[in-house]
This record gives C-alpha cells, sequence and structure tokens, in this order.
C-alpha cells in the first residue's frame, strides 16, 4: 500500500473511533434510581430516541421506549420512559415499575471514559433517586436499534431511517397457521377369488399446499411535513415588518418537560428539532428575503410529557417587541402573520 494512502486509512479510523467515543450516541449501562438499567441513546437532530432496561437479569426486566433531548451548549440530557414495550418477570418481582423522567449532565473526564449523573423521578417527585450511566461497548440486550448503533455514523443517523426503527418494537409478530393434517384414503381390501388377483396400488394421499403465511407491513412513518399538512392553522400574531431584520425567540411556555418544534415559512420547512428550554432558541430573517405577506407555522413534533406543547415567543423588529403564547396539539398548529408594513391589511396595526 503507499504510504499516503496508508496514512489516509489510519487517520480515517482513529478519527471515526474518536468522533464515536463523543457521541451521547450509543449504550449506557449503570444504575437510576437504584435499579440496575442499560440504556440505548439514539439521536436525531436535537431530539433522543431509543429504549431503556430496568433488569435483574437477561429474563428478568421491563423495556421501555425513551423520548428526549439534548442540549449541547450545557451538556443536559434529558429523557423519559415513554411506553412500556416488553415486560419479564421474574420470581422476586421485577424493576422498573415505574416509568421515570432523568435530568444527567454529560461529562468526558478522559481516558475514554463518558458518564451520564443527575437525578431520576416523576413529575410529582423530581428528585426521586440519583442517575449514575457509563457508556459501554458490550450490551446485555439485543434488539432493533443496534443496526442504527453499529452504522450511525455510516447513513444510520438518517430521520426517516430511525423513525421507521423505532416502529418495529411495536409491531405483534403474525402467528402461523396450524399445518391441515394429510388426508390419507383407507386402502381398499383385495378381492376374493380363485384365481389371485393382481392387487392396485393403495391411492397415494393428495399434498397438501404449505399454508401461506401473512406478514404485517409496518406503518409507513409520519413525516413532519405530513403533520403540517393535515392539522389546522391558527392565527396567534400578526407583526408588521420594518427595517432590515427581525429577531424571534423561542422557550418553552411553563415546565420544561421535552417539547420539541419544527418552523414552516410559507409551506418551505425551514428549522427542525428544536427543543425548547428555559434559554432561547433565536432565529433571524432579512426583511428583503421575505415576501410582502408571510406565513410562520410553528407545528410540535411532539407533546412533551404535560400535552399541549406550549411556546413563549418573543420577536424584535424595527425597535418594537412582540410576545404570544403559542400552542400546538395533534390537531393544530400555531400561525404568526409576518407582512410589510407598506402592504399591510387595513384593519391590521402596529402592537407594542
Amino acid at each position: 500500500m503507499h504510504p499516503k494512502s496508508l496514512f489516509s486509512l489510519i487517520f480515517f479510523l482513529v478519527f471515526f473511533a474518536n468522533a464515536k467515543a463523543q457521541m451521547i450516541t450509543g449504550v449506557w449501562k449503570g444504575r437510576i434510581n437504584r435499579q440496575k438499567v442499560e440504556l440505548k441513546i439514539i439521536q436525531n437532530g436535537d431530539s433522543l430516541t431509543g429504549t431503556s432496561y430496568y433488569y435483574e437479569s437477561a429474563r428478568n426486566y421491563r423495556r421501555y421506549s425513551i423520548k428526549g433531548f439534548f442540549d449541547q451548549r450545557n451538556s443536559e440530557v434529558v429523557w423519559w420512559d415513554d411506553q412500556l414495550i416488553e415486560e419479564k418477570n421474574g420470581v422476586l418481582g421485577t424493576p422498573g415499575k415505574q416509568a421515570l423522567i432523568s435530568h444527567a449532565d454529560f461529562n468526558c473526564p478522559g481516558g475514554g471514559k463518558m458518564l451520564l449523573n443527575g437525578k431520576a423521578g416523576t413529575e410529582e417527585k423530581p428528585d426521586k433517586g440519583p442517575v449514575d450511566l457509563s457508556k459501554t461497548d458490550r450490551a446485555v440486550f439485543n434488539d432493533e436499534w443496534d443496526f442504527i448503533l453499529d452504522n450511525y455514523l455510516v447513513g444510520g443517523n438518517d430521520p426517516y431511517l430511525i423513525d421507521s426503527v423505532g416502529l418495529i418494537a411495536f409491531q405483534q409478530p403474525v402467528k402461523a397457521p396450524e399445518p391441515a393434517p394429510p388426508v390419507v384414503k383407507k386402502q381398499p381390501a383385495p378381492p376374493v377369488a380363485k384365481a389371485p388377483a393382481k392387487e392396485k396400488p393403495a391411492p397415494q394421499p393428495k399434498p397438501v399446499p404449505a399454508p401461506v403465511i401473512a406478514v404485517a407491513k409496518p406503518p409507513a412513518p409520519v413525516t413532519i411535513g405530513d403533520k403540517f399538512q393535515v392539522r389546522k392553522k391558527v392565527v396567534a400574531k400578526e407583526i408588521p415588518l420594518t427595517g432590515d431584520s427581525i429577531e424571534l425567540r423561542f422557550y418553552d411556555n411553563a415546565q420544561i418537560d421535552g417539547d420539541s418544534i419544527s418552523l414552516f415559512l410559507n409551506g418551505k420547512l425551514v428549522f427542525e428539532h428544536i427543543g425548547l428550554l428555559g434559554t432561547p432558541y433565536t432565529i433571524r430573517f432579512a426583511i428583503a428575503d421575505l415576501e410582502e405577506s408571510n406565513e410562520l407555522v410553528m407545528v410540535a413534533e411532539n407533546l412533551g410529557t404535560i400535552p399541549p406543547n406550549t411556546a413563549y415567543m418573543v420577536a424584535e423588529n424595527g425597535g418594537r417587541r412582540y410576545e404570544a403564547r403559542l400552542e400546538s396539539t395533534e390537531g393544530s398548529s400555531a400561525s404568526i402573520r409576518l407582512y410589510k408594513e407598506k402592504a399591510s391589511p387595513a384593519t391590521a396595526s402596529p402592537q407594542p
């Protein structure tokens, strides 16, 4: 091999291994609320998905699907047990009886070690017990997420692929029908005669066709574009535009519970996987790039742990400040009308 090619290969392998080691995506083991846990986290934009196993052994566990988000600005990881998928009971009872919400700091102390340390609990008792997890390459449980984890840096991080794999755990296996027993006819008795008659060969049973097993196909994942199309748009604010640009800041309106949104401008997706936090998510639009009249729609990607999905928006333009509470549900999306003042409707007036 040419020395340059060998150097490039070594550089790629080192880079790949280092990138994989520094990701929140992976297998985490340790304890949550003093229970043994194996957690598989997959990052999908700003959101997290995957699965959690609360276990005593490989034959005694409860498994949940998880949802959450990762704030890379302060390395905060938040996830919660969303739906119970599987349960295998042991003699002394099965752990994981109560779904938990976990808050942890993502730490890399060095030496290839990665930690998640924080608190876990419920909405009533948010600090019920500690979170103490470390990243590992060895998993106790094998499931559908292993393919994504093994190929995350080489195409496995595709959002549509992640959404599709997330549906596999909820597909019920189709039982094959019992095969019908073969039909065997009785062999006729030989005729009675003085001279021995030539016996006819016994008829053979007709072959029974193998049963046809119907395999259920998983439904196509619902995209954020589908949600934008079918949900009703409810106008929450009208903002006149002046000057060169407008700045919009989005916060969680109440308790931070994992709300995530996407934004559509004039029917086109412009921002997605925005996790709503106590700190603002800021976007800016140049006025020259906007139409005379524009529609900005907030679509809920999820409803968090406390529906509906609500955001507090602050807009600043031309020295004026505007505020609005935006609400998005499974049936409706919040809409903001942005119009240039020279083309404003007669009924619209600037809001202080």
